[in-house]
């Protein structure tokens, strides 16, 4: 049914993968670099520290490698290697920031840590974001690791880049994500060294805790107080305490702070007083007592902070697990802030994986039950389940799914959207969250939960490929479904999972899930919404035959779904299978049934005022009319369409219309002109960052 599979802009159904990876059945929301106008150059460091130890020996040794730089056939690889909290990632900007200049092609930053699920990284991922950070919008990206490896090959060769790859843990993560030019150069955080770096030129820079000089000299910078000069002795226990990590010393910096009135002899004498009665470290009890100085809601919000599942936190989330209202969660965490507990980025706040550590152990000392975790849990799950419900029918429009938003959260905001756009880029910037609240229902057993919130992800899967990400998510929907007996709900979560597969060419994993999706569709009802369930499980079956080129069994079941959305008055599946029959009977070579059944598809699409479906319909109307001989009248539609691509912004279909007009150009014997038009598409390709000869048309 034509609710499957809805593109998530304008409400219009994504029909695409037919029969070509790129054909103009795939609509997506992009923002676009306007015709004639590079992409700007990529910045992707976070802002600057304002207090950071040199490290000068670790730097020059860095500075030495990258000016000696050889042409090597491949890029500068330098690996900074040391334990959690020791300042790698924080070296690795400060040395990216300082020599950027010299990489005018841009700088790039991944967090593989972001990216990693059940402690393996999908690679094709990382690969995606390093693209979209060199301007190549998702509808350009290519869904297996090989062909992103071979666009990042393309869009990285030559050009003089930085990439900073934070929490590598194997070499072989590293590897796809090297530029292909010698002139560029790759910083590496892992916390252990990288073996199977092969073939690669590789600088190691193991890093070991601050030396007590250099910890008490970068407490001096965060704190401007006469007690560290009058009290040198005590500054130097405690840099010693901090074990020389900075993520420790920039706690026990604010803590100095905030305790103004006390001597510093005296503040260190309550944390070695810890050391021995209660065997703590000074490290732990440096945070212990940052954790003490908080007042009660930033205290519970630390505790809290564990239990979400996503890197950043935003205040909206925050307010969530405080339960409470906007101001408070933000007072909160300019608290824990303050007080050095959380870092302040861009998109959020970020908690050290360290004090994460310290944050569990404090939640569990004051709520051993784990009473209040699950709570926050909970809470955390059904506020972003709500979102993004809501996001998805606002993004999608009416569609057929089976999961309710549920109830607002008492006492916490819905988010505000302006519009199908807003809507899309929050999904976008909540994405690990989301995917993250799917992991953490189906870990808490929330079932119905799981496959609620799989439903909106629908959505954002299809203009956003995170393919490990939409795998696990449906996979722990399948599971959530059966345990729930929710047959609707088991059976969308099996053909939904079945797409990804087959995206990446699993498709026999693909064509499993369907052929238990059209088993259990067997067992179902005979209302209207059972009815179009049914009509939806066959065309996905046909879509899969189709992608494999099985094109007489995905026509059984195109025209099979097309009876059942007529049997029930439903005049859009009508309208789409129709369509869907004829994309097909061009595959097959059969222009002239081509021709009317896409003829009918195009009236229909006008009669029922589906813009963009007229748009596609009227395209491959096009296709099949030039095929049958008669250019003019295909000539006119797909101009028409032309005009829809501009519009939409969508460069991918722009490039399909183009190659379809020269072939047109062509066959009328106008053949500067078809030379103009494939010159058009070339530069558009190049500048989206797609491969050569990426939506050629046949």
């Amino acid at each position: 049914m034509a609710e499957d599979t809805y593109n998530s802009l304008g409400g219009e159904p994504q029909v695409g993968a037919v029969y070509q990876a790129r054909d103009i059945g795939e609509v997506h929301h992009h923002v676009h670099v306007a015709a004639g106008s590079p992409p700007s150059t990529p910045y992707q460091l976070p802002p600057a520290l304002a207090h950071f130890e040199d490290r000068r020996s670790e730097q020059e040794r860095i500075l030495r490698a990258v000016s000696g730089q050889a042409d090597r056939g491949g890029p500068l690889v330098v690996a900074l290697t040391g334990i959690g909290g020791v300042g790698k990632t924080a070296l690795g900007f400060h040395v990216a920031r300082r020599i950027s200049d010299r990489f005018p092609d841009g700088v790039l930053y991944v967090d593989l840590d972001d990216l990693r699920r059940d402690g393996v990284v999908e690679v094709a991922d990382a690969v995606g974001e390093l693209l979209t950070g060199l301007g190549v919008s998702p509808e350009w990206l290519e869904r297996s690791l090989g062909g992103r490896s071979k666009q990042y090959w393309t869009r990285t060769r030559g050009k003089r880049l930085l990439v900073v790859v934070d929490n590598a843990r194997f070499g072989a993560e590293v590897l796809p994500l090297l530029p292909s030019s010698a002139e560029s150069l790759a910083i590496v955080t892992s916390q252990g060294q990288l073996y199977d770096l092969d073939g690669v030129a590789t600088v190691e820079v193991p890093m070991s805790p601050l030396a007590v000089d250099d910890a008490v000299r970068l407490l001096r910078h965060m704190v401007d107080d006469p007690r560290l000069g009058e009290e040198p002795d005590a500054l130097v226990e405690l840099a010693r305490g901090c074990g020389g990590l900075p993520a420790a010393l920039r706690v026990a910096g604010q803590w100095i702070r905030r305790h103004r009135r006390r001597s510093l002899t005296r503040l260190v004498a309550e944390l070695t007083a810890e050391l021995h009665e209660r065997g703590i470290p000074m490290v732990e009890a440096v945070w212990d007592a940052a954790y003490a100085g908080l007042g009660p809601e930033a205290a519970r919000l630390y505790r809290l902070l564990p239990e979400f599942p996503a890197p950043v936190v935003t205040a909206p989330a925050a307010a969530v697990l405080l339960a409470g209202g906007p101001q408070p969660a933000e007072d909160a965490l300019e608290e824990l802030e303050a007080a050095g507990l959380l870092e302040n980025r861009p998109e959020g706040h970020r908690i050290h994986d360290l004090l994460r550590g310290h944050a569990e152990r404090r939640s569990r000392e004051a709520d051993p039950s784990g009473t209040k975790r699950r709570e926050a849990r909970r809470r955390l799950i059904r506020w972003y389940r709500r979102q993004a419900i809501r996001a998805d029918l606002l993004a999608a429009g009416p569609r057929m799914t089976f999961a309710a938003p549920g109830p607002p959260v008492p006492d916490v905001p819905d988010v505000e959207f302006g519009g199908k756009a807003e809507a899309l880029r929050w999904m976008e910037s909540q994405r690990l969250a989301l995917y993250g609240c799917v992991r953490l229902a189906s870990e808490s057993g929330l079932y119905e939960d799981v496959w609620a919130l799989c439903e909106p992800l629908w959505t954002h899967f299809l203009d956003h490929q995170h393919y490990a990400d939409v795998t696990d998510a449906f996979r722990r929907g399948v599971t959530a479904a059966e345990h729930m007996e929710h047959l609707p709900a088991l059976i969308r979560m099996r053909c939904q999972l079945a797409r990804p597969l087959w995206e990446q060419e699993r498709y026999e994993e693909a064509a499993e899930q369907l052929r238990h999706a059209v088993s259990a569709a067997g067992t179902l009802g005979d209302s209207e919404k059972e009815r179009k369930l049914k009509a939806s499980v066959v065309e996905f079956r046909g879509k899969l035959k189709s992608v494999r080129g099985d094109w007489a069994s995905a026509v059984v079941d195109f025209e099979s779904a097309r009876q059942e959305h007529a049997a029930i008055g439903n005049a859009y599946g009508v309208l789409l299978q129709t369509y869907l029959l004829g994309c097909a009977a061009l595959g097959m070579g059969e222009h002239g049934r081509a021709v009317d059944l896409l003829t009918d598809a195009h009236r229909m699409a006008r009669e029922q005022s589906r813009e963009r479906m007229t748009a596609r319909t009227g395209f491959e109307l096009g296709r099949a009319l030039r095929r049958v001989g008669r250019a003019a009248e295909a000539a006119a539609l797909v101009r028409s369409a032309l005009d829809g691509a501009r519009k939409r912004g969508s460069t991918a279909d722009e490039v399909r219309v183009l190659e379809e007009l020269a072939v047109l150009a062509d066959e009328t014997g106008e053949g500067a002109e078809a030379e103009e038009h494939r010159t058009a598409a070339r530069l558009l390709v190049e500048r989206s960052g797609g491969l050569s000869g990426a939506g050629q048309s046949s």
